[in-house]
């Protein structure tokens, strides 16, 4: 019988994309608040120099007295070395350049097609998928070499097909894809609770059953202790549909870029009866643009935000001068949990708890129901010892399936397309995807010039 220890020492992270401003600090601070691990964390990215900035980040924030979870960091400059002797490693990268994105997001809003986030399906997502594949096909063929037994926990959108590589080069690889937008359903049905008198909830103690893909997940169930919550949330629904609910002071999402007032969301669970398991700027991608994303006027109607890149980039600047004080000690470091779920898979994985339920990408092994076996689906999966083991959720409402069905399908599609550099093959995902309702020759045109602005990153593609 294995003996479940209280602390584990000298565990060995590889992180690629440790030159994150926004992940991998994320990771340090919640690494430094768990009192049950330390160890060693290899910082691998292509900008070194900004992996070498938060090794000093990481090891000044170790050195202080407040920090429980003593970890020491370390940049490396080649890939192999950091994932030698890897009990976890860590995927968050940006696939491409903020040019890249720009193409993504805007070049189709010439064409009248507008996305809110543009990382996930779409025409950006689809191009920025395109880039990723081959990106994560070395990242699998290197784990497979170096870290054939790590548990591998991916960040980087688009989700599901960054998985789903993994497991198509490796299929022996032990990998989750990890997002939090169902957390922040379980948040908003928590915010229900208080308003209908229940005091503060904590989100973790929503019990939810979760069917899906990435970003456009879904919950046929939801408890709170013995309670039902879809009546209530039936009821929650209705009374704010027209004003939407923000939980926030009114009109907080004109002013956040990733906040909304759930409009969509409410709309969804109007029209099928589950309730839409994830933020209103990745919901409304996934159905046909005429509803929620016509056109700028519309999306303010919906209350949720376009998300456009140059804020993005400006952003980045922010973080990048953050990080240059942070590192000089000038800035000292906030140290708070981020509310991820890293750090609880990797305690589970290295037995230190067990039992240990969330929603993670994994491939389809029947949990969920007339779904493509192997295609990467989101579900909650018990986590302990060496395991992700999916939980069965059953079947989706047919016509909420239907709409999942056709992602599935179109993702598949773009990996074989990605995978056989098939530009005929990736054109006919493009205009598969229901943002694309624009004529065939326009829809060409679109697809060639988007290619163009990332061929650089597209090598023995035939552009």
């Amino acid at each position: 019988m294995k003996t479940w220890d209280h602390v584990k020492e000298n565990i060995q992270i590889a992180y690629i994309g440790g030159g994150s401003r926004g992940w991998a600090w994320g990771l340090m601070s919640d690494l430094a608040v768990e009192p049950s691990l330390s160890g060693h964390v290899k910082l691998y990215d292509i900008d070194f120099e900004a992996a070498a900035q938060n090794a000093v980040i990481g090891n000044r924030l170790t050195e202080r007295s407040d920090t429980v979870g003593k970890w020491t960091y370390e940049a490396v400059p080649v890939l192999k070395d950091a994932l030698r002797g890897a009990d976890v490693i860590i995927i968050s990268i940006l696939p491409g350049t903020f040019q890249d994105m720009k193409s993504d997001v805007h070049l189709p809003e010439e064409y009248g097609i507008y996305q809110s986030v543009g990382d996930t399906i779409g025409p950006g997502g689809l191009v920025r998928a395109l880039r990723t594949v081959p990106i994560y096909v070395e990242f699998a063929e290197a784990i497979r070499q170096y870290a054939p037994g790590a548990w591998v926990i991916n960040y980087t959108n688009p989700m599901t097909l960054c998985t789903r590589t993994l497991y198509e080069i490796f299929p022996g690889i032990k990998a989750v894809g990890c997002c939090h937008e169902v957390f922040g359903t379980q948040k908003l049905l928590a915010k229900m609770l208080e308003t209908k008198g229940y005091g503060k909830v904590d989100r973790r103690d929503i019990k939810v059953n979760v069917l899906g893909i990435n970003h456009f997940t879904w919950l046929d169930q939801a408890s709170y202790k013995d309670i039902d919550l879809m009546p209530m949330y039936r009821e929650f629904v209705d009374e704010h549909y027209e004003e939407g609910f923000e939980g926030h002071e009114k009109g907080h999402w004109m002013n956040d870029h990733f906040a909304s007032a759930n409009r969509v969301k409410f709309d969804l669970f109007k029209r099928y009866g589950v309730i839409a398991a994830a933020g209103d700027r990745h919901l409304a991608e996934f159905m046909p643009g005429d509803m929620y994303l016509k056109d700028p006027e519309t999306v303010r109607s919906w209350k949720f935000s376009l998300t456009s890149v140059d804020w993005r980039i400006g952003n980045r600047k922010m973080l990048d001068a953050k990080g240059k004080r942070l590192a000089s000690g000038e800035e000292a470091f906030e140290l708070k949990p981020t509310g991820e779920e890293g750090v609880d898979m990797i305690k589970a994985f290295l037995g230190l708890t067990r039992d240990f339920v969330t929603n993670v990408n994994l491939p389809n092994r029947g949990q969920m129901q007339d779904i493509p076996l192997g295609a990467v689906v989101e579900t909650n999966a018990v986590f302990g010892y060496d395991e992700a083991r999916p939980v069965v959720a059953g079947r989706l409402p047919d016509p909420v399936h239907e709409m999942v069905l056709r992602h599935v399908n179109n993702q598949e599609m773009t990996l074989k397309a990605a995978l056989n550099k098939d530009k005929q093959l990736a054109f006919q995902a493009f205009v598969n995807d229901p943002l694309v309702r624009i004529p065939k020759d326009k829809a060409e045109e679109l697809f060639e010039r988007m290619l163009q602005n990332t061929k650089h990153m597209l090598p023995g593609w035939d552009l």
